[in-house]
């Protein structure tokens, strides 16, 4: 089997079919984490006939490795730290402070330009497919599962097409249920597993965002 995919396109709508208890569900909305995951999003929304959302999640490097993350933050201030990070490298709070504060004006920001001026769609009561182009260490994900937790949805399903399986194995606990539909060994990093992990542009987001509102596929990116 190739263990490559195409794009992130072909991603989501592998994905899609693995999620098929979800079709046609008034009560479940497809929550894409910008910018990686709102293609494969959007293809797994248009494939269950669901509505598509984007939650904006910032990862919180480290100073100087800004590769590595220290913790991350997401929509609504929710602050998730690594604390082996943290305590290894003596970050000072201050600092953790100063880039959280930062990258959650980023937030903000994308928030308002990728919506358009359309509203966050309310959750609580819903079914949460949350979906991203993939996992490694998993910090952006779970910074987002603690900040929908606190907006009380029915449930939160994590779902990419390709996972580190441990990452996969350690937020199985975390969420109502997780769907990685590869877990290629060893892992590494997940542009490894496409064959095109061109960076997703604002625009594209937006277009795509707009696209899923109208109700049809118009502005699909073929790159993506």
């Amino acid at each position: 089997m190739k263990t490559q995919f195409v794009n992130r396109r072909e991603a989501g709508e592998e994905l899609a079919t693995k999620l098929t208890a979800y079709v046609n569900r008034p009560d479940v909305l497809v929550l894409a984490l910008p910018r990686g995951g709102v293609p494969v999003g959007f293809a797994v929304a248009q494939a269950l006939h669901v509505s598509l959302d984007v939650f904006l999640v910032r990862k919180l490097g480290v100073p100087g490795h800004e590769e590595l993350a220290m913790g991350a933050v997401a929509s609504g201030g929710v602050r998730v730290l690594n604390p082996d990070v943290v305590e290894l490298l003596q970050i000072p709070a201050s600092l953790i402070d100063t880039i959280a504060g930062r990258e959650l004006q980023e937030i903000e920001r994308r928030e308002r330009h990728y919506r358009a001026r359309r509203p966050a769609v309310e959750v609580q009561g819903l079914t949460l497919i949350l979906v991203d182009d993939g996992l490694a260490t998993g910090a952006t994900m779970r910074a987002a599962v603690t900040a929908l937790r606190q907006r009380r949805p029915a449930r939160v399903i994590v779902a990419v097409p390709t996972a580190a399986s441990e990452t996969c194995a350690e937020l199985r606990t975390e969420v109502d249920e997780i769907v990685c539909a590869r877990t290629p060994e060893p892992f590494y990093a997940v542009g490894l597993w496409y064959d095109d992990f061109t960076q997703v542009s604002d625009k594209e987001v937006r277009d795509l965002l707009a696209a899923a509102a109208r109700g049809h596929d118009t502005a699909a990116p073929i790159h993506a």
